[in-house]
């Protein structure tokens, strides 16, 4: 049987075994189809100029079996890892081999260019992967395949998993650094002992051993403590890509062969150990970035591993730890002192304190008795008490925090995608600078004197530093934010808040405590007060569940009503037998024809049997520091507005207790929409913060829209902001957090900007040697993310 090349791997084969693609002309032959799917890719994307650089060289085989790969689709991997959205699957997955922007670039490209890929994004930042699939389409399998194929590899995300695997990469980076600093100490000795020669005189066979033993040194720092560059920049090259590895691999390797061309001639002088220093100082840059990136990326693995596996749970009596996962709504679970709570819950038996810190940013301890909710994330701190679930583990308040946060990193902002763009052409763009460097200088000088000056060029760039500007800030902002009770869903959210110029703001539950009480009552006839209570209990107005609350002090029964309406920013009306009940503001009571006035305070009337019964006057109190809040955000520069379906009295009396001057009254949904609407017309960037289901049409319209955790579900699904506590402070943080992330990526991108505008001139008018070069270069690439790391200090203020 003859055997055949396959076209894009080049291992042989027997003929028939091969797959034959007609596509093309000549018809081409691939041994699988991986090979046949990144043959098509490289060709689509004109790269095809790989396989004439490649020539006969044969490509690694895959890198595991069918069998490693099957376990991707397999039930429990599924169940553990794979989430359903919308008819789809989701994955987040670590994307090992990543070096730069181009690699996260070329991973993507694969991803989007696979069938049934809906959306794949990588974060550099921690190399993780977030992908949604069509099942019927594409398996996870298939993906994880197309990733092997391009020389990367792909593990599940997993907080305790990834822990190991960072420590295993920080120990591999920590040797390889540790053997390039002996390199560098020992190799500075002789190079001491050169220069004292080249100065003072030197025996020729000396220098010869000197140069020997800077060659020995050198060597291994470059191939071994080097060899991540080089990777890199394979890769990079193999997938028709110039990375800033490329520019460390080149300028290193260019300076070692020409100081390996002046041991073997004497001609010249030999730079050993510029390429040792070149190596070790970079590497030991990109080590300090590691270390420091996982610092700026750590509190969503804090967050997802910081809970127990196990709870205790109660049936028929006896006491059984049960996986979390297993733990059905309903059950009854015991919660003891130190305790973390794993799943929501509400308090069943005992009462005991609770640290709230970690979702809410409050130090407070908050106590909980019988009826309270407890919520997963939280620590029991004094007592035993037992809970019903309420709950399954995968929809309780943490996970949903671990998902917000996972799609927060996964999302680029619109600054990133730009300076990833630059990144991208940048290191051809400096190739270029440099070899018409070289030029230059060969023409006016010797080669010697223009090779070193083309090395410092390419040396002293630093396109990290530029792609690095805005994932590292982006998620230290995030992390900040999540610490102190603030969710930004994607991370373009902080971007975009930062911009925003007016602060709408819903009165009752945002600006008040949204739990308005009765402070007076007026009847004007008598009526069952159960017929009351019952009307206002199919509410969920916080008017009708102050009324309520109200009504419950006397013995009451709840009555089954009929046709139960709720009349948007009006009231409620039902029907019990042939009697019409009526509920809500004087607005509603006007449309069926009774005469009533609006008064100084919130009033709820009640209306049946074709007469007012009686009026209930309400105060909702603002919270303890919305004043200080609004007068913080209007510091800044910001507009704040108040928009409230309350009457023009109650509107007036809270904007004058919390400092707001511009106000708007007796607004219906639709009429908040508007405003908003409006707003965006005359060219204002609006936040709206809201936390009803009368405020969601608002919520939508703005370009951000912001929830307190304690809002609807409606109200919190469609927010781009929720702040998990009940305190106003955490709205001031978010506009003080996205506000401090968008100028720390902008600082981080002039700075980068203007380091590279600054060096490389000054390196082509060979005022900067290499070794000088690498240092600068490790050094920018420390102050972006160095910078990026104050935010933190400010969220600890």
């Amino acid at each position: 049987m003859p055997k055949m090349r396959c076209d894009h791997c080049g291992l042989t084969y027997d003929e028939e075994l091969l797959l034959k693609d007609t596509a093309f002309t000549p018809p081409k032959n691939f041994c699988c189809k991986g090979c046949q799917g990144i043959f098509h890719l490289l060709s689509s994307e004109g790269l095809s100029s790989f396989y004439d650089k490649k020539g006969r060289t044969s490509l690694e085989p895959p890198k595991t079996s069918g069998g490693d790969l099957e376990r991707f689709d397999m039930d429990g991997f599924k169940e553990k890892y794979v989430k359903e959205k919308d008819g789809f699957c989701e994955v987040s997955l670590i994307i090992s081999g990543i070096h730069c922007a181009a690699c996260v670039w070329l991973n993507e490209k694969i991803l989007h260019k696979m069938e049934g890929v809906i959306e794949a994004s990588i974060s550099q930042a921690n190399n993780k992967a977030k992908i949604l699939w069509d099942p019927e389409t594409t398996s996870l399998s298939h993906i994880i395949e197309a990733i092997r194929s391009i020389g990367y590899n792909a593990f599940p995300y997993d907080p305790k998993i990834q822990e190991s695997q960072a420590n295993a990469a920080r120990r591999e980076y920590y040797s390889r650094l540790v053997f390039g600093i002996f390199a560098v100490m020992n190799i500075m000795w002789i190079a001491i002992a050169q220069y004292y020669g080249y100065f003072f005189g030197i025996e020729k066979n000396v220098k010869q051993v000197l140069t020997f033993a800077e060659f020995l040194l050198a060597t291994p720092t470059l191939f071994f403590t080097g060899s991540i560059f080089f990777r890199g920049a394979y890769y990079g090259l193999k997938n028709g890509f110039v990375t800033m590895d490329l520019l460390i691999a080149s300028g290193s390797s260019l300076t070692y062969i020409y100081s390996v061309y002046v041991m073997l001639s004497g001609i010249g002088e030999p730079y050993f150990d510029s390429v040792t220093m070149i190596v070790t100082f970079v590497f030991a840059g990109k080590f300090l970035e590691v270390l420091m990136r996982k610092k700026a990326v750590d509190t969503l693995d804090t967050i997802s591993s910081m809970l127990p596996s196990e709870v205790l749970v109660i049936k028929d009596g006896e006491k059984e730890y049960v996986n979390v996962e297993n733990v059905q709504i309903g059950d009854l679970i015991e919660l003891r002192a130190s305790e973390k709570v794993v799943i929501d819950g509400v308090c069943e038996s005992g009462e005991g304190s609770f640290d709230e810190s970690s979702l809410s940013g409050e130090s407070i301890p908050v106590l909980k008795i019988k009826g309270d909710k407890i919520t997963s994330g939280t620590v029991c701190l004094d007592s035993v008490l037992t809970y019903r679930a309420c709950l399954r583990a995968q929809d309780s308040t943490v996970s949903k925090i671990a998902t917000l946060l996972e799609d927060a990193m996964s999302k680029k902002p619109h600054i990133e995608q730009l300076a990833n763009k630059i990144s991208r052409k940048f290191s051809s763009t400096i190739l270029f600078i440099a070899f018409i460097t070289l030029l230059c200088w060969w023409y006016n000088t010797d080669f010697n004197q223009a090779l070193i000056v083309a090395i410092s060029v390419i040396v002293i760039a630093c396109p990290c530093a530029l792609g690095l500007a805005t994932p590292v800030s982006t998620l230290v902002g995030l992390g900040v934010g999540a610490k102190k009770g603030v969710l930004f869903k994607e991370s373009i959210f902080l971007e975009a808040m930062a911009k925003c110029d007016v602060l709408a703001l819903d009165k009752t539950g945002t600006i008040t405590l949204g739990k308005p009480e009765v402070v007076k009552v007026e009847k004007y006839d008598d009526f069952d007060i159960s017929l009351l209570f019952s009307l206002v209990k199919s509410s969920l107005h916080p008017v009708s569940i102050g009324v309520a609350k109200y009504l419950e002090k006397e013995p009451v029964k709840e009555l089954k009503l009929e046709n139960v309406k709720t009349l948007e920013a009006k009231g409620v009306e039902a029907m019990y037998g042939k009697t019409r009940l009526l509920g809500g503001n004087a607005r509603l009571m006007k449309e069926f024809g009774f005469e009533c006035e609006e008064g100084e305070a919130t009033d709820f009337w009640f209306a049946a049997d074709g007469a007012l019964k009686a009026r209930f006057t309400l105060k909702d109190m603002p919270r303890k520091d919305a004043k200080e809040t609004i007068s913080k955000i209007k510091s800044m520069g910001i507009e704040v507005v108040m928009l409230t379906g309350d009457n023009a009295r109650a509107a007036k009396d809270t904007a004058q207790l919390v400092g707001i001057e511009s106000y708007h009254h007796s607004l219906l949904p639709q009429d908040k929409a508007d405003f908003i609407e409006n707003l965006k017309k005359s060219g204002k960037k609006v936040v709206m913060a809201g936390d009803g289901i009368n405020d969601t049409l608002a919520l939508a319209k703005s370009d951000i829209a912001l929830s307190l955790g304690s809002g609807t579900d409606i109200a919190v699904g469609v927010s781009d902001v929720v702040l998990m506590n009940d305190s106003l402070k955490a709205l001031g943080l978010a506009f003080e957090l996205s506000r401090k992330t968008y100028r720390t990526v902008k600082q981080n991108i002039a700075f980068s900007i203007l380091y590279n505008a600054t060096t490389i001139p000054l390196a082509a008018a060979g005022f900067v040697m290499p070794l000088i070069a690498a240092l600068s270069m490790s050094f920018s690439s420390l102050v972006v993310v160095a910078n990026a790391l104050r935010i933190k200090l400010k969220g600890r203020k």
